[in-house]
């Protein structure tokens, strides 16, 4: 694994809960990435489980943060963004995107707004719109079903067909420079896909793994994390897709039967592992 690629995430900081920076730090460092982070904004758990939490928008620090990094001569491999607070920040990422990636760095959009056919508090389809214009610098986009719902203005439902999944993602490619990762698809039983679609070379293939009838907060920065992980060490998004999922995977099965751990997924325990699955994808 290479050990001199820079990255910046940018997401927010749940204080207490696996998800956003409290993931994507230790996983994508454990691929030997230099990882900065970048937060959106500082709360004191996440959202999902949780009252009464409190939050702290960051988006006035962000512009003066990038100016000190342009002072500093700063740049990035790569820039890989989650949770993000406000519309403004779209804005002010949008520069951060502009000035401090290196002209032949990669961008990773992970639009999270919304899941099981919601939005996220606070967000509504104006927010989505917007998004769909950040997730346009994207090489690499990776919503769910019910983001890619909302970025398209299409209903959502609790199942779809294959069919309707590669229709899904084949209009999901308007929203990137090249790569859709759409998450998500559920029409095996036994079995959960994740679409890869590269609209330069016209290609779509589903990669799947094991499903575990189990839900958690936080398991999609889990993946999206590990998949950056793989592909900024040169993997294809193929198998960083079939490597998240499965990393992704084997977090769930540390947590199943933990009735106290609600709040997330146990990835801690199965980053030890990631070098074997690096190495059998």
């Amino acid at each position: 694994m290479n050990e001199t690629i820079k990255i910046l995430t940018i997401q927010d900081i749940s204080c207490f809960g696996q998800c956003s920076i409290t993931v994507a730090l230790p996983i994508v460092s454990a691929f030997g990435i230099e990882t900065a982070i970048l937060p959106s904004a500082v709360l004191s758990t996440h959202t999902a489980g949780f009252s009464d939490y409190t939050v702290r928008d960051l988006t006035e620090d962000l512009p003066a943060i990038r100016k000190h990094w342009e002072k500093e001569e700063i740049y990035f491999d790569a820039i890989y963004t989650g949770f993000i607070a406000s519309m403004e920040q779209l804005d002010y990422i949008k520069e951060i995107i502009d000035s401090r990636l290196k002209s032949d760095g990669l961008v990773f959009v992970d639009p999270a707004m919304a899941d099981h056919g919601e939005f996220y508090n606070g967000f509504d389809q104006e927010f989505a719109d917007k998004m769909g214009e950040l997730c346009k610098l994207g090489d690499f986009i990776l919503p769910n079903t019910t983001e890619a719902c909302y970025l398209l203005h299409k209903p959502w439902k609790e199942e779809f067909s294959k069919e309707e999944m590669l229709e899904m993602a084949e209009e999901l490619s308007a929203f990137t420079k090249r790569h859709v990762i759409l998450k998500g698809d559920t029409h095996k039983d036994s079995e959960l896909g994740m679409i890869v679609l590269d609209k330069i070379e016209n290609s779509c293939e589903i990669v799947y793994n094991d499903k575990i009838d189990y839900v958690s907060h936080g398991t999609g920065d889990v993946f999206v994390s590990a998949f950056v992980g793989s592909v900024m060490n040169g993997k294809s998004p193929e198998s960083s897709a079939k490597i998240a999922g499965e990393f992704t995977k084997k977090a769930i099965e540390k947590t199943v039967g933990d009735e106290n751990h609600k709040y997330g997924v146990k990835f801690e325990k199965v980053i030890p592992e990631l070098y074997g699955l690096f190495d059998s994808f």
